[in-house]
């Protein structure tokens, strides 16, 4: 066991690091301010959280020929669907003049995933720019039976985003229009390929932020985030996307348009049919427009950032200043007075903020630059939460370079990664089922908000009955009866 001096001179390091990194990145006149162990008395802010620009994707030839093809790798057939013909190209050239790619090098971003362990063989991208072009689009391929992987900003870390084998991608990249905003009410309608980031700084301008916060806002679309169900960051606050999100407009795969793009607030009128698709990862229908709840953008903004045997970062916003900054003083006292936390820094200024975040948000881009990185996204009672990382450390022992556990401890999703030199299937292996084994004997979820995508169909049922499995296979089949939306992902065959 680690003795408590071992412990104190390593927490004193790590602050020393911190306060370096401050200094390095230029903020050299915030890195000393409101240090604890004294509470501090914190001074005003009535700065504005500007969000910091990200970019997810890099050029793609270097690292695509060091990606092995998903079906090679995962041992994957093709299903029956159509391949490409003259004919084809055509029909798409016509319709979306100017917006049908073929080139190698662009495809190649879209056919790899963010994290280099997905490929597909994808050799046609489609940029619709309307919701009719999409309809089109889908209308066509479901008459010629051809398979369509929908993708928005390819951020996603289960390889929900990228197609298997050649699926046709169709892209709401150009779909990221603003539609319309209410200030009296502040519901957002917009196009499904609205950045993240682009959003939250419209919304800015006008008082109000977007209800989500993730990493990479630089990157993502807000239709990819509700086709998944992202959490983010601010899900203790403002709740999930699936109460937040009023109304969708989602082409079905025979190209019906479904129009539920609902401002109301309170639409009790039947099945709520949105539900469906938010979560469904572009399975039953491509999302091309949202509509969608934000609220008020808070005057007071205070961020902790603390250590004890983990590193806390606690953000709290509300309407007051001095009241807020009272109870988070009182708060701190008290966890310092009883030894919860050690030692930790206060940050109220706009710059020192965004600093603090930035090191919480680069931890997957951190450890993708480590080496091999083996992702999963999983909830566990509170008082689990950190078991599992302890013992997946003593299980792989110096086959795995490291084990990272970070998440949301507030809704109990850890984010635990596994990083190996290389891709090894021997480590994954002992990784799974194992982890999916050891996750459902303790009533966990072995996906908390990015999905199933292709990496976990198949382990659905070690968080869902077959009953309920089986019910989703047939709302799969009413509604994509030939299974062209986004095939081999989220759900497993029939026969399975």
């Amino acid at each position: 066991m680690t003795s408590p001096a071992v412990l104190c001179s390593a927490m004193q390091r790590h602050r020393a690091l911190f306060k370096q990194w401050l200094l390095v990145s230029g903020r050299k006149s915030r890195a000393s301010s409101a240090h604890l162990p004294m509470p501090p008395t914190l001074s005003k802010h009535n700065g504005q959280l500007q969000p910091r620009r990200r970019q997810f994707h890099w050029t793609t030839r270097s690292r695509s020929q060091d990606v092995e093809f998903t079906h090679v790798r995962y041992n994957v057939q093709r299903l029956g669907f159509a391949a490409v013909t003259t004919e084809d190209m055509m029909f798409f050239d016509s319709l979306l003049p100017g917006r049908v790619v073929t080139d190698p090098d662009i495809l190649e971003a879209s056919n790899v995933d963010w994290l280099q362990t997905l490929r597909g063989r994808s050799q046609v991208l489609l940029r619709p720019q309307t919701t009719e072009e999409v309809s089109q689009v889908l209308r066509y391929c479901n008459d010629r039976n051809l398979a369509v992987n929908p993708q928005g900003g390819n951020t996603g870390l289960v390889g929900g985003s990228v197609p298997v084998f050649d699926e046709i991608i169709v892209s709401t990249a150009q779909m990221d229009n603003i539609i319309s905003f209410n200030t009296n009410s502040g519901v957002l309608s917009c196009q499904a390929g609205c950045i993240l980031e682009n959003l939250n700084n419209y919304l800015e301008e006008r008082d109000f932020i977007m209800p989500l916060d993730l990493g990479s806002k630089g990157s993502c679309h807000i239709g990819g985030n509700v086709a998944t169900n992202a959490g983010g960051l601010r899900l203790l606050r403002y709740g999930s996307l699936r109460g937040t999100v009023l109304g969708l407009e989602v082409v079905l795969a025979n190209g019906m348009v479904l129009n539920c793009l609902s401002s109301l607030r309170k639409d009790n009128t039947g099945y709520d049919l949105k539900q469906l698709f938010i979560g469904a990862e572009g399975t039953l229908g491509i999302i091309t427009a949202v509509s969608i709840l934000c609220p008020r953008k808070s005057a007071a903004v205070n961020v902790a950032f603390l250590e004890a045997p983990f590193y806390i970062l606690i953000e709290t916003s509300g309407s007051n200043n001095d009241h807020d900054q009272e109870k988070l003083n009182h708060f701190l006292e008290k966890v310092m007075t009883c030894g919860l936390v050690t030692d930790g820094t206060m940050a109220t200024e706009e710059n020192k903020i965004k600093a603090i975040w930035a090191l919480r948000e680069r931890i997957t881009e951190a450890l993708v630059h480590d080496g091999f990185v083996y992702k999963y996204d999983i909830s566990l009672p509170l008082e689990r939460i950190y078991e599992i990382v302890i013992d997946m450390k003593n299980r792989l022992g110096v086959r795995a370079k490291r084990v990272v556990g970070y998440g949301h401890l507030g809704d109990g999703n850890l984010h635990l990664n596994i990083v190996s030199e290389a891709y090894d299937q021997q480590v994954l292996d002992s990784i799974e089922p194992y982890l999916y084994e050891w996750i459902a004997q303790h009533s966990g979820s072995i996906s908390a908000e990015h999905g199933l995508g292709f990496k976990k169909k198949d382990f659905i049922y070690f968080s869902k009955p077959r009953a309920a499995v089986q019910i989703m296979q047939q709302m799969k089949a009413i509604l994509d009866p030939k299974g062209i939306l986004n095939p081999y992902k989220t759900l497993p065959p029939f026969s399975q």
